[in-house]
């Protein structure tokens, strides 16, 4: 495989998978997955991240995965957004397996691969062993790939900005997704002088951080809030939201600020309930999958805690709501 561009800078949609009922348990909602992903490209959002781990692809068999990226890819494609970008996550432990998850994701048309850090054994791998980990799988990958460090799903598997800057000068290697809370990570990584960042880009993995991330360096955010809320978070990062506050705000950066307080606050729907949380308010705020169901262990449909709980989070959403409908506006 020749030398790749990284994905363009911008907001990415890490998407849910849609099950329906079936007589034999869960099958994947295919039109739920279609409408969804049409609709967040003609919000404006950059790209997709399917199969990672909001999109539960630890509870997806190898088929499953395939048909899901073949579906949205054809989705895309009907409605116009030719070569849309579309990354394919992994979340396997061995390279061989990996590998065999890019060559299908590729196959099925993504351009991408988001490789999550091998965790189970975590607490004794070393980091030239997780260097020579993606540096495997970077050598064979059918895909360019980026490095996924997110260590609440990984058993915590530390992956250094001294590391990062070692995978960034692969030639395969284009990219990396960090979803944890070190904004020094994010600032060391993403101004390196030791990388090439015309050929690797960083993306922070939550839009809470995204204009603090931008200010470092960050090529944008790959944000579980914007599968309900698309417009607020690309007008955060593309300052349409400033727009909003201005006329009260002391200046253009004052009111971004203001747009970064109103997502943070809205984020910690997802932050508390991860994959559910971003569910249930796609079927709320969007009315998208409303029917589907979820795929064990994870709770059937909705919240734990019903409309109780749902109605504890309208004061956080509030604010996004009305910033949506004026940027749709």
């Amino acid at each position: 495989m020749s030398e790749v561009a990284p994905p363009p800078r911008g907001v990415y949609v890490p998407v849910p998978t849609w099950f329906k009922s079936s007589p034999s348990g869960t099958t994947l909602d295919h039109n739920t997955q279609a409408t969804h992903a049409v609709y967040l490209a003609r919000a404006g959002i950059c790209g997709l991240v399917l199969l990672g781990s909001t999109g539960e692809a630890v509870h997806l068999t190898s088929t499953e995965r395939t048909d899901l990226i073949k579906n949205v890819r054809s989705a895309l494609n009907t409605a116009g957004f030719l070569d849309y970008p579309l990354i394919a996550g992994t979340a396997t432990q061995s390279v061989a397996e990996t590998l065999q998850h890019l060559k299908e994701a590729k196959d099925a048309g993504a351009q991408w691969g988001l490789c999550l850090a091998p965790g189970y054994f975590a607490p004794v791998v070393a980091q030239q062993g997780l260097v020579e980990w993606f540096e495997g799988v970077a050598e064979e990958s059918a895909l360019p790939i980026m490095v996924y460090h997110y260590p609440g799903v990984s058993n915590n598997v530390a992956l250094t900005p001294k590391t990062m800057e070692r995978l960034a000068n692969n030639p395969k290697i284009v990219g990396c997704k960090l979803s944890h809370g070190s904004i020094d990570d994010h600032t060391l990584i993403a101004l390196s002088k030791s990388i090439d960042h015309t050929k690797f880009r960083t993306f922070t993995g939550l839009g809470q951080q995204l204009l603090p991330a931008m200010t470092v360096g960050c090529g944008g955010a790959i944000d579980g809030l914007a599968a309900a809320f698309p417009r607020t978070l690309v007008g955060l990062f593309d300052n349409r939201t400033t727009k909003i506050w201005i006329q009260e705000a002391e200046s253009p950066l004052a009111a971004a600020r203001d747009g970064q307080l109103a997502v943070s606050r809205a984020e910690k729907l997802v932050v508390q309930w991860g994959v559910l949380g971003i569910k249930e308010a796609v079927r709320r705020v969007l009315s998208i999958g409303v029917d589907s169901v979820s795929r064990p262990p994870l709770q059937d449909h909705g919240l734990p805690g019903g409309e109780e709980e749902w109605s504890k989070w309208s004061p956080e959403l509030q604010e996004v709501r009305v910033i949506e409908e004026r940027l749709s506006g």
